[in-house]
């Protein structure tokens, strides 16, 4: 069994793209047409990349311990396939029986943190898309646009449109040069040395 682990770029997902949206966007500056890879766009700004890694670092021992887990059973499976010879019927049931309660233990524990790792990471997409959602907002509205078409999914009904009206880079820049929304943690400001009183004047 193969352990998949995988943090926030999983969300990446391939986006097709659309012949309306090109074809609307030809119509004149009232359909101005844009599409956005918002996925893509959220894990991308700087706050994206420092959840990301926040996450990596949270579930690194978790993976670790998974890994551990599999390889451990490889080797089982390794010494039932060199000793089925030589074992004898009742040793190979045993180590059969052990592969199996290895395995059924390590398909659930990679399940639970499958789900929470998924969990973590739709709490971070909602709390960084909220803020996303206004970036694009004021961005439509200063530069005229009538749609805006996410094109992170498959179900988006996109089949084609041209890389000029793609505007997940304005975004992501615009996103990043935002200041941080309530709630979100700021850096710490720089220590300061609190000015020493003036001297009392002499009597």
């Amino acid at each position: 069994m193969k352990t998949n682990y995988v943090v926030l770029p999983v969300l990446a997902l391939g986006a097709a793209l659309c012949s309306p949206a090109q074809t609307a966007a030809a119509t004149g500056p009232q359909t101005k047409v844009g599409i956005i890879h918002i996925q893509n766009a959220i894990i991308s700004t700087k706050d994206g990349q420092k959840a990301a890694g926040e996450l990596q670092t949270r579930f690194a021992p978790k993976k670790a311990d998974l890994e551990k887990k599999q390889n451990n059973i490889t080797q089982l499976q390794d010494q039932l396939r060199k000793g089925s010879n030589t074992m004898s019927e009742e040793a190979k049931e045993k180590l059969m029986r052990e592969i199996d309660q290895n395995t059924k233990s390590l398909n659930r524990e990679t399940e639970d943190d499958q789900a929470e790792l998924d969990q973590e990471q739709s709490k971070v997409m909602q709390e960084l898309g909220g803020r996303m959602m206004k970036v694009i907002d004021q961005y439509a509205k200063d530069n005229g646009f009538a749609l805006i078409l996410d094109v992170s999914s498959p179900q988006t009904p996109v089949l084609y449109a041209t890389n000029s009206i793609d505007i997940t880079q304005d975004i992501i820049a615009l996103y990043d040069k935002a200041p941080p929304a309530a709630g979100t943690p700021a850096a710490a400001p720089a220590a300061t040395t609190k000015p020493a009183p003036p001297p009392a004047p002499k009597k």
